[in-house]
């Protein structure tokens, strides 16, 4: 891949003392959605020590989801299998995310809308995934290989997911999430778009 991001360029250089290990790229996968499962479960808690916690296991978790993808091409064991794990990981992680930040803010000022709000961004994250699977299909990439998000001086769009830990260390997470329900829709449109254009291509 030329010019990966940042967050992909570190995991490259980690994940190195794994390759002569017994490790494989489909147990980090496994442990990255184990983790991000449950810095979910302790951001349903609501605020406090659990939702600081557990923003800071997820944003972890989602860096470690860099780790398996290198191993795999470091250690030449890409295949169909991981390919998909690693989709249903994300999307997975990414809809028990928004699910449980609704759930734990239903208390707020946001009330009942929170949990609305959250089981919409969880819908639209589990479309995404499917859509993404659809344009990779399109675009005729290989196992191992997946869709570019948008980026910009090594940034992806999802890398917007580490600001989770900081902000809600801040106490600003009913706000962020608010902004992140709204960017969930930008972004399924996005997706959508594009699969829709790889398609005339």
């Amino acid at each position: 891949m030329k010019n990966p991001p940042w967050d992909q360029r570190i995991a490259r250089v980690l994940v190195r003392p794994l390759v002569q290990t017994p490790v494989t790229p489909n147990q980090i996968t496994a442990l990255t959605l184990i983790g991000a499962l449950a810095g979910a479960g302790l951001l349903a808690q609501g605020g406090g020590s659990a939702a600081n916690w557990g923003a800071g296991l997820f944003v972890l978790s989602r860096f470690l989801d860099h780790f398996d993808g290198e191993l795999a091409r470091q250690k030449n064991m890409k295949s169909r299998l991981g390919y998909y794990f690693d989709y249903i990981t994300g999307g997975l992680s990414y809809a028990a995310l928004f699910f449980a930040i609704g759930w734990g803010l239903k208390a707020g000022a946001l009330g009942s809308w929170a949990v609305i709000l959250g089981s919409i961004g969880a819908a639209i994250a589990i479309t995404s995934m499917f859509l993404n699977l659809g344009i990779d299909k399109a675009a005729k990439l290989e196992d191992g290989d997946a869709t570019r998000y948008p980026s910009i001086a090594g940034f992806e769009l999802e890398d917007g997911i580490y600001l989770l830990a900081p902000i809600t260390w801040l106490g600003w997470l009913e706000p962020f999430f608010v902004l992140c329900g709204a960017g969930a829709g930008v972004y399924g449109l996005w997706t959508l778009l594009t699969l829709l254009k790889t398609r005339r291509q």
